[in-house]
């Protein structure tokens, strides 16, 4: 499996990152075969949260980690200082309170890639990165990310934190998918437009990209007489989509492969590191992951599918 590098962390993260927002200790049998498979596939990178199943998916991946025996092997992304019903929860108190019950859940005493899940615009930057640096320099952290934090806000921290000495943010996690989106998927969720993926080659910092096939738009499930699913319909049903969909088929239908492959390509063929947050459940679903992975696009190909020029 391809994988790039993140500063700060010495493994590497593969460009498919297993997500776990479904795991429980309840169907700890099924969370076993999902992770067994996806780490014989040569996986080495999972993403999970604070908040996922009430704290469930850490303590899942946590048991499995410790039944295996496996940690220093695998790359684990997960973030904290979500909001809750009071609100913002960006603030020192949140990120040292999830970060060391993320620990424990995980049954370890580092966290790989640790991000800030959401942002609060009335919290400074310097009191976000001075309390991260605490963590990374008592070795609880190894790298930190920003997970649907705006570029100009992650492009503030990282000043900040070049300024002062200290470690900034070194990989983003929004989304990305060929698909564009009308409106954010969850309030306060960040879709990077092409403005964001201008920011992140100039910068060259790591996407790790949620929703990157645009939560089955792509599957051929779906048309603009079925609206059967409300969030797709909220979020990614409009005109220059069903166009995107149908130049994805087309190419894919040229190249021998699926379309959603076509749309996992997209995101993992950018002009700087990007990853793809996959959910595969079952053989099927990884292998076509897997195959999507291996799909070359050109600049060519990519423009194409967004409608800019045609192909020469």
């Amino acid at each position: 499996m391809k994988s790039i590098q993140i500063p700060g962390v010495y493994k590497p993260v593969t460009t498919l990152i297993q997500g776990s927002d479904y795991f429980t200790p309840s169907k700890f049998e099924s969370v076993c075969e999902v992770l067994d498979r996806y780490v014989a596939k040569g996986g080495t990178t999972i993403d999970t949260a604070y908040i996922y199943c009430g704290g469930e998916s850490e303590e899942s991946i946590g048991q499995w980690l410790e039944e295996r025996k496996n940690r220093e092997d695998i790359v684990i992304l997960t973030k904290g200082a979500h909001h809750d019903r009071q609100g913002a929860r960006v603030n020192k108190e949140a990120i040292t309170h999830d970060l060391h019950v993320s620990l424990k859940r995980l049954k370890t005493d580092y966290i790989d890639l640790y991000a800030l899940h959401r942002d609060d615009l009335s919290v400074s930057v310097k009191i976000i990165i001075d309390t991260l640096n605490e963590h990374i320099r008592a070795g609880r952290i190894h790298a930190i990310g920003a997970s649907n934090w705006s570029k100009e806000r992650i492009q503030e921290a990282n000043e900040y934190a070049a300024r002062n000495g200290l470690i900034g943010f070194t990989f983003s996690s929004p989304n990305l998918s060929l698909a564009k989106a009308n409106e954010p998927f969850w309030p306060g969720c960040i879709t990077a437009d092409d403005s964001d993926i201008q920011w992140h080659k100039e910068h060259q910092l790591p996407l790790l990209s949620w929703s990157s096939q645009a939560r089955g738009f792509f599957t051929g499930l779906y048309s603009k007489e079925n609206k059967s699913n409300k969030d797709l319909v909220r979020v990614f049903y409009n005109e220059e989509n069903w166009e995107r969909l149908e130049r994805a088929s087309k190419l894919a239908e040229e190249k021998g492969v699926t379309t959603i492959q076509i749309a996992l390509a997209y995101v993992l063929n950018q002009s700087f590191p990007t990853c793809a947050l996959i959910g595969a459940r079952n053989e099927e679903e990884l292998d076509s992951c897997f195959e999507g992975s291996n799909i070359i696009l050109t600049d060519q190909e990519i423009a194409w599918l967004k409608g800019e020029e045609v192909i020469a």
